[in-house]
């Protein structure tokens, strides 16, 4: 091509330099890695509580030489205040995460496992099995979550297991109806329709070809309902109906509310934490989805 050419068409080498620049500004971001930095340190921190060197949790710590009664306000000795009973805020709130990040892990592990799998089958096979699962999900979302929740735990033991079973019946549908959709969006697809004419079977096609693209999607869900499941945990804590042996950030909150005006240490401890890990998780859940979406429509 000759000069003259190039000069007559400038716009050609305009576009392929923006998407250049376009393909090169495809990145997570530094908030992302902020977020995931806050989700590994709470994480960690939690994992080691029993080895750290916090105070004992259950131990009230009375002072006897002139400070009055509790709560302590923040201080060398309780870096985040007392509550009423003497007991360090930190340990407390450090041991109250053990608990909420199990219940949130846990409880979308479940509706991963279970509404995942039969949204996954149910947009590979189609036919009647996709018929009724749908139908199912539509009854479950239907449903007030609420409600469903406070039967559940009514009518069994408040064990941090029903917590976790209940939250994660709640989760099924969704990750059940977003499972099904990219299911039947890669089950059209060229590899898996070569798969089919290789004579695979339809479980090697799920593992092998669908399960992988499909989490792709799953993975920024799987993020964004565990930051559901923790604040759900909180609600249920309000109602009463949480956790009844341990402490999490949910009961922390509700115990400090009737000491707002002279000890608000003792609810914004426990809020803070809980604030700054839901945030990381839905923030990363965004930023991953976003990313995930770019690449797929790239392809």
């Amino acid at each position: 091509m000759s000069i003259e050419s190039l000069e007559q068409h400038p716009v050609i080498l305009v576009d392929v330099e923006e998407a250049q620049v376009g393909v090169e500004k495809k990145t997570l971001g530094i908030g992302f890695w902020l977020a995931v930095a806050w989700l590994v340190f709470i994480i960690v921190v939690a994992t080691l509580a029993p080895w750290l060197p916090l105070k004992d949790p259950g131990e009230r710590f009375l002072d006897i030489q002139g400070k009055g009664r509790p709560p302590y306000s923040p201080s060398a000795d309780h870096w985040f205040g007392s509550d009423a009973d003497a007991r360090d805020m930190l340990s407390r709130t450090v041991w109250g995460a053990r608990v909420s990040l199990v219940v949130g892990f846990a409880a979308i592990g479940f509706g991963f496992l279970v509404g995942g799998s039969i949204g996954l089958i149910g947009g590979f096979v189609k036919g009647w099995f996709d018929k009724l699962s749908s139908f199912a999900m539509i009854v479950l979302l239907s449903f007030p979550a609420l409600i469903l929740a406070i039967l559940i735990t009514s009518l069994a033991e408040r064990s941090l297991r029903t917590i976790c079973l209940t939250i994660g019946i709640l989760s099924i549908a969704p990750v059940s109806r977003l499972a099904r959709s990219a299911s039947l969006v890669f089950s059209e697809r060229e590899f898996v329709m070569a798969a089919r004419t290789m004579g695979a079977k339809p479980s090697h096609i799920i593992l092998r070809e669908l399960l992988p693209n499909v989490m792709i999607p799953m993975s920024a869900l799987a993020l964004l309902g565990t930051a559901v499941a923790i604040v759900a945990e909180g609600g249920l804590a309000f109602l009463g109906l949480s956790v009844e042996k341990g402490d999490t950030w949910g009961k922390l909150i509700l115990l400090g509310q009737g000491e707002l005006e002279e000890a608000p240490w003792i609810s914004f401890t426990p809020i803070g934490a809980l604030f700054l890990t839901v945030m990381a998780l839905n923030f990363a859940g965004d930023r991953l989805r976003d990313y995930f979406d770019v690449r797929e429509i790239s392809l």
